[in-house]
C-alpha cells in the first residue's frame, strides 16, 4: 500500500479532517485537524490492512522567523507543528507520518501554550513523547495522564526549543555563559 492510498483512505474516512496531503515528501504525511487527531490515529493503528501499531517519536517544532528582514520571505505564518512518526509491525517497511499545526499561543495570548490531545491512550510510548515536547517546545497535550517536565527542572521558565526563546544569564545563583 502507497503513501497516495493511505491518504486516498484517511480523506474517504476523515473527509475535511485531513487538512493537508504530501504523498510525495520524502516522509509522506497528512497534516489533521486537533479535533479529529485521536480517531485518525485510533483507525491507523486498528484498521486491518493499515495497522500502525508503532509510534516511533513524537516531536515539536517552531515554525518562527525571529528576524523581522527574513519573516517576509519565510513562506510561513508563525505557528507550532506537532509531529508524530509511525510504523507498522504488521507490514515491515511501511511508515507514515502524522503532522497537526497549532497557533503558536492557545487564543493568540502570549505565555498560553498551545493544546492538543495526547495521544498516550492510543501507543503509551507517547507518555514520555509528549512530555518531551511539553518539556522542550511548549505545548500541552490535553488529556495527558502526567505532564510534568523531564529534562528540565520543574522550576524552569519558557521552553528552549522555542525561536524566541531567551536563555536565562542565571539559574539559582549559577551564572550561565
Amino acid at each position: 500500500m502507497t503513501a497516495a492510498d493511505i491518504i486516498a483512505r484517511l480523506e474517504a474516512q476523515f473527509g475535511a479532517a485531513i487538512v493537508e496531503k504530501h504523498p510525495e515528501a520524502l516522509d509522506p504525511y497528512v497534516v489533521v485537524d486537533p479535533q479529529k487527531l485521536v480517531e485518525i490515529a485510533c483507525y491507523l493503528r486498528d484498521e486491518p490492512d493499515l495497522r500502525f501499531e508503532m509510534l516511533n517519536d513524537v516531536t515539536g517544532v517552531d515554525y518562527l522567523e525571529p528576524d523581522s528582514k527574513k519573516a517576509a520571505k519565510a513562506g510561513f505564518d508563525p505557528h507550532v507543528e506537532v509531529v508524530y512518526h509511525l510504523s507498522s509491525f504488521t507490514y515491515p517497511g511501511r511508515r507514515f507520518t502524522l503532522k497537526v499545526k497549532l497557533p503558536r499561543w492557545k487564543d493568540d495570548v502570549p505565555g498560553r501554550l498551545p493544546e492538543v490531545p495526547t495521544l498516550s491512550g492510543v501507543w503509551p510510548t507517547a507518555d514520555w513523547q509528549e512530555r518531551e515536547v511539553y518539556d522542550l517546545v511548549g505545548v500541552r497535550f490535553v488529556g495527558h495522564p502526567n505532564l510534568c517536565r523531564i529534562l528540565l527542572a520543574e522550576d524552569w521558565v519558557g521552553h528552549p526549543l522555542r525561536k524566541d526563546y531567551e536563555y536565562p544569564l542565571e539559574y539559582h545563583g549559577i551564572r550561565g555563559r
